[in-house]
């Protein structure tokens, strides 16, 4: 067999999830394990794009080159996803562990995508589980995950018209209700006695999977996002009422859009909110 053309694979990821390849022997050198096989044997391994790897190494905690750039503060700005892709997403930063009983998330979002069509809203997951998304399902329902089945809410339409959500739910009674306009949904009781893990990653625009390539541009978000916000707590019904009106209220604590830090990967615009 003729080496001189083989790629030697990496496993750089404690979970396997990535494998990174070269031509060049003195890279590293071959694995000995099921990696190091013919369908390894080309520098394009897998069909893994750049992206793909950035993307799972965000994920995974591993640092790879080229990194993103970590940015600070979004205040008065707008997140545009203006394009269809498997690539573009931002990954937050939150300022505390996301070891969480308890939240609230608000956003103002704005898209035209048909109803039929599934949108991520937000997702945090861990090496091993969907640990927080939220979903607006193909029949327009917008849900809610967390490591397992979701919950689902009928909830007035997303549209290119900017809405603004809220989410929030505690682990000890599993009272969960999105808030749309300042206004609750009725309560659904989900997951209680549940834990949020900690030491994952956030990202807006995308839905991470654990295999390899796993972004779907089918379910990537199209639209406008600003003003995310997230606390550790639920907030009372006069404080979401008073983030929707644009009044003063507590900073996120895990999230505050005016302090935020974020990375800005493929088709992402920052805009000015005219």
């Amino acid at each position: 067999m003729d080496h001189t053309h083989r790629a030697y694979c990496q496993n750089v990821s404690p979970g396997g999830y990535i494998i990174i390849c070269t031509r060049r022997e003195e890279d590293w050198v071959p694995l000995t394990d099921e990696w190091d096989r013919p369908s390894c044997w080309r520098t394009n391994c897998f069909k893994m794009g750049i992206n793909t790897v950035m993307i799972m190494a965000v994920l995974l905690g591993v640092s790879l080159t080229p990194s993103l750039t970590t940015q600070a503060g979004l205040s008065e700005k707008v997140l545009v996803f203006p394009y269809e892709t498997d690539f573009s997403f931002v990954a937050l930063i939150p300022q505390k562990e996301m070891g969480l009983r308890a939240f609230t998330l608000c956003m103002r979002v704005a898209t035209e995508l048909p109803e039929e069509r599934q949108i991520i809203l937000f997702a945090y997951r861990t090496a091993d589980y969907d640990e927080l998304n939220v979903w607006r399902e193909k029949d327009g329902r917008v849900s809610f995950y967390l490591s397992g089945d979701g919950v689902f809410f009928h909830l007035p339409p997303l549209s290119t018209f900017r809405s603004s959500l809220c989410l929030t739910w505690e682990s000890r009674t599993g009272l969960t209700a999105f808030w749309v306009e300042g206004k609750r949904s009725t309560y659904q009781v989900y997951k209680p006695g549940h834990s949020i893990r900690p030491k994952g990653t956030i990202l807006l625009g995308q839905d991470p999977d654990k295999h390899l390539g796993g972004l779907e541009a089918t379910q990537s978000f199209v639209g406008e996002m600003t003003d995310v916000n997230m606390w550790d707590f639920v907030l009372s019904r006069s404080m979401i009422q008073a983030w929707h009106y644009g009044h003063k209220v507590p900073k996120g604590n895990i999230f505050d859009w005016g302090t935020i830090e974020y990375e800005l990967s493929g088709n992402v615009l920052v805009v000015d909110d005219d």
